[in-house]
């Protein structure tokens, strides 16, 4: 179930439906458990942890693990948790966790037992994904790879053991399963009938309730280094009934069992739990002809809004579609009457709280509110004196006109939430209770609302001479309804533009002003416009007197429930510099109204931060028009008040230049004008905790009432869908198709029908349709095909490039390995005849057949069952030498394919620059990244790329401490290249003669170059630039891989994986004195490196998984640790040891004193990591006899007390060359 597969209305949308029973679980029906089950067992006690590494892993909110952390109080963590007193009682906790069931617990009588593992048995994730589907049923693909298995049995509340008032005979049993997909978690909780005996236990000397939940722990905002507490989504309250409600209600149609998607990657919005309430049969529904009713999305889009707290990663655009009719609707259900526990007036709360109020914040009680009414404001408002304001007399107002006729004609025209009504000169549409808007566009209350549109128009940056050009860039803004909160965000904005881009939050925050929160007697812009009109404004810039005018057309809610609208921009800005935060100073801003014109203006200051922490305030003044259309003939209906206020706080601007997106984010409500008491009801101030579908109804006081919005139903603090197709079947009528949607429904026609004039009916379709524009062709999808229409009704399907078939079915051109493997496949069928001979070729017994990857590329490791040998192959399929292995033992091989370039634009292929300091630099196929050291620590979080080459697989990495360079071989082209780390280009320096250099190794004193091939079997030696290229040895080599140096005594070190005989061998750098240094107990000596400051020798051993260190000059060897996985690179660092591991897809580090691994690195983009280096800040000190070339005319090689002279394998015209040795 990947975040692709769930549409994003499913974050909004998909809520908790608690109030229909269905069969209860009983204790027979958890997964299995025990040691029979290969369960291992938590130690018994009343505070116990296990630490469980993952082979999969495991996503949790936007994060990624391969380890968990299993106590014995109800919870798994992801980070090793601290004493049980720093937690309970005080949650939500600084750490991460899943918390099943969390109490101070006990297992210390040996009745309670914690039992754990990881299973990836078909029966396990079988009936995961079986739980899952029956959660979430429209998602597809849900094929679960691994399945974490944790369960509680027997627990005991902690104290209650021997004190003889037998309440340890009370216990309780729960089971927790996270079952992981390609790249999204799923949490199971399974709560059996009876396996619940007590609710609460004993924490500081108080009762506390148990509690169940999912904790993100700390999380660093987007915009700041600082940490704050992170969202804690809470699935039980403060309420008894809500631990009882555990093994009686569910969200996956089975009581006692609960399915939440707990993480995804690489968008995650919010936990989102299943929808099912009850069992239910599966529908299989088809795809006709689609017209919208009312207006509905018929496609997916997305979205990125990265301002959204307390997530920090983009997220995917969810759908809201428009709701149905009011007829169609239930009735009401009962809405929650709240009571906050704690008001504190004028105190402003950051917009970014938490999306799931903890549930203690209110005390619920039930009641039966009144249906909402129409809003038809008011208000006492003294006139006040409208600004002037200079009209555009041209200005182009897209706007509908009422006229003399009757509703009996025009109903039509009204929304599909509203009433028309006929008046003595025309007819109004007015939006039925429930909905607000102009009666043309009507939108739920409470609904969260999106914009979307395009930009255009030239701006000139500063003092340029030459505008930057817009041209049709994305806006796209969503606002949560209830609370004011408005997101947008522009994209693909030049960086010498973005920058200077951010303080005009206003461009896009116009959505704000038309959903802002309503306080009584007021009116917010969407009110009183609905969705058609136009906006004109001008902003004036000081002190520069930079002017720029923003022109914007509203053109009404579009099929896909987005207001749209059309962006102009034309002028000047002052400069900002790139890398300049904006902060923007909370306003106010008087909007003036009159039948069909509006008018605001305000001064606004701002400050900039420039990149040197150099902060200027600076200002501008903002003025507009806004011009629309309303109904002329209905006097009854008072228009807005004459003067509302715009309150605009909370203002987040940036301009993201990795992703060229201009974001900004604030929050909104519109009121009086007068200094008064605020408002404290929680329904004007947003901080009432409805769902993100719900109305918030304000009462006497702080009284309030949660009513979910209209095609929702709950109890207002969770508001699921309502299925219309299912309770009103009959509702699209005959020849149609209903198809549910999130809080509405949809008509289909079948084919051969199209809707009628009503938007209704479906008639018979008696005219030439064009089905390639429609869709409704039933060519392959448009990735792979091209629909053509050819008049009348008819049309031709063709593949696209690269895709064979006849168009309604197209196929992926074969590739060299799917045209090997299908003819190794035909060539034993045909050996057959007869009968058998028109089955689908299988290959004979003894016949080897090519294994391909997803994309058709030869899989790097190939393996011949029949006579049980494994071998490596190149991209072409050709076998590597020297690596075929025997029964049982399988190779890993480096794939020598090339990646498939990403989807989208690529980075170019030049190197970020780093920060000063001591890096790690590691290779991960077509890049390189680096990680910061603070100590002997990585930073994590400061984890980025250096360099991009998206066309190499890039294998060892070396670095020139003297020029600050970074030295790659890449084994796709092959070649040596190198960078500097503080930015440039790439240069080549070797690119002929190679096959697969595999190691690297420099001698920053000497100035030269050395590295292995282990297709040439060869060691070789140049200058640092690549000239003077000479072979040191080509016998005796098998496999040879790493390769270091140690300049102080003019030595070579390197290792050959050779399976029949694996060994680390020495010399001199000239070639001189050649040993073997190990061959004893070696299996796959992959990393080799030499720590000049102890002259110590260390190697990490794929083989023997061990991590060994030597002195070459007394052969001492000791063993540092054992049990990794799979090393393939190592570097020495001070005390530690840093290695890359091609199973755990991570950087770890060892520290040789303590002889333990300290901490693991996980790239946020999980693949085979390669060879790895540091960049420390200085050169280590080291002298050798080469320092100024000694005198050569060419290569000087140094040797242990001295150098040799040497010539380049190809003499080049100049100079004669000299051999000799001193």
């Amino acid at each position: 179930m990947s975040p692709g597969s769930r549409s994003w209305w499913w974050f909004w949308s998909c809520l908790l439906s608690l109030s229909v029973p269905s069969r209860t679980l009983e204790l027979q029906e958890l997964f299995k458990f025990g040691e029979e089950a290969g369960d291992q067992q938590l130690q018994p006690g009343s505070d116990s942890t296990a630490e469980l590494p993952l082979n999969g892993s495991v996503f949790f909110f936007s994060q990624t693990f391969d380890k968990v952390y299993i106590n014995t109080n109800g919870f798994v963590a992801f980070a090793d948790p601290p004493a049980e007193d720093e937690y309970l009682g005080k949650m939500p906790s600084s750490f991460n966790m899943i918390a099943a069931l969390l109490g101070d617990l006990d297992s210390s009588d040996g009745k309670g037992r914690v039992y754990f593992r990881e299973d990836s048995s078909p029966d396990v994730l079988s009936r995961s994904a079986e739980h899952i589907k029956r959660a979430f049923p429209r998602d597809d693909g849900v094929e679960p790879t691994s399945a974490l298995v944790v369960t509680w049995e027997n627990m005991v509340a902690q104290g209650t053991l021997g004190r003889g008032d037998e309440l340890d005979a009370k216990r309780n049993t729960f089971q927790l399963v996270v079952a992981s997909m390609e790249s999204s978690s799923c949490a199971i909780l399974l709560y059996p009938i009876g396996g619940l005996q007590f609710l609460y236990t004993s924490v500081g000397g108080e009762a506390k309730l148990l509690e169940a939940g999912f904790n993100e722990g700390l999380v660093k905002s987007w915009w700041s280094w600082s940490a704050s507490q992170g969202t804690y989504f809470r699935t039980t309250t403060d309420e008894e009934t809500s631990i009882r409600d555990l093994t009686e209600k569910t969200t996956s149609g089975q009581a006692g069992v609960w399915v939440y998607e707990i993480g995804s990657s690489p968008f995650f919005a919010s936990i989102t739990p299943g929808m099912a309430s009850s069992l239910r049969d599966e529908e299989n529904t088809t795809e006709p002809p689609v017209t919208l009713l009312p207006r509905q999305p018929d496609e997916q889009t997305t979205m990125d809004f990265s301002t959204h707290e307390p997530q920090a990663g983009p997220e995917e655009e969810e759908e809201f579609p428009t709701p149905a009719p009011a007829e169609n609707q239930p009735s009401y259900p009962d809405a929650v009457t709240a009571t906050p526990g704690e008001a504190k007036p004028g105190v402003e709360e950051p917009y970014y709280e938490e999306e799931y109020p903890e549930s203690e914040i209110v005390t619920p009680t039930y009641t039966n509110p009144e249906r909402a009414q129409p809003r038809y404001p008011d208000p006492s408002e003294p006139r006040y004196p409208i600004v002037v304001v200079d009209e555009d007399e041209n200005l182009d107002v897209n706007v509908f006109r009422y006229n003399l006729e009757t509703c009996a004609h025009n109903s039509h025209k009204c929304s599909a939430f509203a009433d028309c009504r006929d008046y003595s000169d025309g007819y109004c549409c007015h939006c039925r209770p429930g909905f607000y808007g102009n009666g043309k566009d009507c939108v739920a209350d409470g609904k969260p609302q999106r914009m979307s549109g395009e930009v255009n128009g030239r701006v000139f940056v500063g003092n340029s001479t030459f505008p930057v050009e817009l041209g049709n860039n994305d806006l796209h803004s969503y606002v949560v309804a209830n609370d004011g909160r408005a997101y947008v965000a522009i994209s693909n904005i030049p960086k010498s533009l973005g920058p200077s881009l951010q303080p005009l939050s206003s461009l896009g925050g116009v959505i704000g002003w038309a959903f802002a929160l309503e306080q009584p007697g007021y009116q917010n812009g969407f009110s009183v416009t609905g969705g058609v009109f136009s906006r004109q404004a001008e902003v004036i810039f000081q002190p520069g007197n930079e002017r720029l005018s923003i022109k914007q057309r509203f053109e009404g809610i579009d099929e896909h429930d987005h207001l749209v609208v059309r962006t102009d921009l034309e002028g000047r800005l002052p400069a900002i510099l790139q890398g300049s935060s904006v902060q923007i100073n909370p306003y106010k801003e008087i909007y003036q109204y009159d039948r069909n014109f509006i008018t605001s203006s305000s001064n606004r200051d701002y400050t900039v931060t420039s990149p040197d922490g150099a902060v200027q305030t600076r200002s501008y003044q903002w003025r507009q028009t806004v011009t629309f259309q309303s109904c002329p003939h209905d006097e009854a209906t008072r228009p807005a008040p004459s003067t509302q206020q715009l309150s605009v706080d909370q203002i987040f601007v940036m301009f993201d230049a990795d992703n060229n997106l201009v974001r900004y984010a604030m929050s909104n409500r519109i009121g009086s004008v007068h200094s008064s008491v605020p408002e404290q009801n929680p329904c004007f101030t947003g901080r009432h905790g409805c769902d993100i579908n719900a109305a918030c109804r304000p009462g006497e006081g702080l009284q309030f009432t949660c009513e979910c919005t209209n095609g929702f139903t709950g109890d207002g603090r969770y508001c699921h869908d309502i299925d219309e197709c299912r309770e009103t079947p009959q509702v699209c009528g005959s020849n149609a198709v209903c198809s549910n949607q999130p809080g509405t429904f949809r008509c289909e026609c079948a084919r051969g029908f199209v809707f009628a004039s009503d938007g209704k009916t479906c008639i018979e379709e008696d005219r030439p349709v064009d089905h390639c524009q429609r869709g409704t062709h039933d060519c392959d999808g448009p990735e792979r095909a091209l629909c053509s229409y050819t008049g009348g009704s008819a049309y031709a399907c063709s593949c696209l490039p690269g895709f064979v078939g006849n168009g309604r079915g197209c196929q992926r051109e074969k590739t060299q390995c799917e045209r090997h493997r299908e003819s190794a496949q035909t060539a034993t069928a045909t050996s057959g005849s007869g009968f058998f001979s028109f089955l689908r070729p299988r290959p004979a017994v003894g016949q080897y057949v090519p294994q391909c990857n997803e994309h058709g590329a030869y899989e790097p490791t190939q393996c011949h069952t029949s006579i049980g040998q494994c071998w490596c192959v190149d991209a072409n399929g050709q076998e590597i030498p020297n690596t075929r292995t025997g029964p049982g033992s399988t190779p890993l091989c480096i794939d020598q394919a090339v990646t498939p370039p990403p989807v989208g634009p690529t980075p170019r292929p030049d190197v970020h620059p780093v920060a000063p300091g001591t890096h790690l630099l590691f290779a991960q196929s077509g890049k390189i990244e680096h990680v910061p050291l603070d100590g002997y620590n990585m930073k994590m979080e400061e984890a980025k790329p250096l360099l991009h080459i998206p066309d190499r697989v890039v294998i060892a990495v070396a670095y020139d401490c003297v020029e600050k360079m970074v030295y790659w071989t890449d084994i796709t082209g092959p070649a040596i290249s190198r960078a500097g780390i503080s930015g440039g280009d790439i240069s080549p320096v070797i690119t002929t003669d190679l096959q697969s250099p595999e190691g690297i190794a420099i001698d920053h004193v000497a100035r030269l170059l050395f590295w292995t091939d282990s297709m040439r079997d060869t060691v070789e030696v140049s200058k640092l630039d690549g000239s003077q290229r000479r072979v040191l040895f080509d016998t005796d080599l098998i496999n040879p891989r790493p390769i270091v140096t140690n300049p102080a005594y003019g030595r070579l070190y390197w290792a050959d994986w050779n399976r029949d005989g694996p060994k680390i061998e020495m010399s001199n750098m000239d070639g001189t004195d050649r040993i073997v240094l190990v061959k004893d107990d070696l299996g796959l000596p992959n990393g080799l490196t030499f720590d000049l400051d102890n002259q110590q020798l260390c190697w990490a051993d794929a083989g023997t998984r061990k991590v060994e260190c030597m002195d070459p000059h007394r052969r001492l060897r000791r063993k540092i640790v054992e049990g990794i996985q799979y090393p393939f690179s190592l570097v020495s660092f001070g005390r530690n040891l840093y290695y890359t591991d091609w199973r755990r897809e991570a950087v770890v580090a060892v520290d040789r004193q303590s002889e333990k691994e300290t901490e693991e690195f996980l790239p946020q983009k999980r693949s085979r990591l390669y060879g790895i280096t540091t960049t420390p800040t200085q050169c280590p000190q080291a002298y050798n006899y080469c320092a100024n070339n000694g005198g050569c005319s060419h290569l000087c090689l140094p040797r242990l007390g001295g150098f040799t002279c040497r010539c380049p394998d190809t003499a080049s015209a100049g100079a004669p060359c000299e051999e000799r040795n001193l």
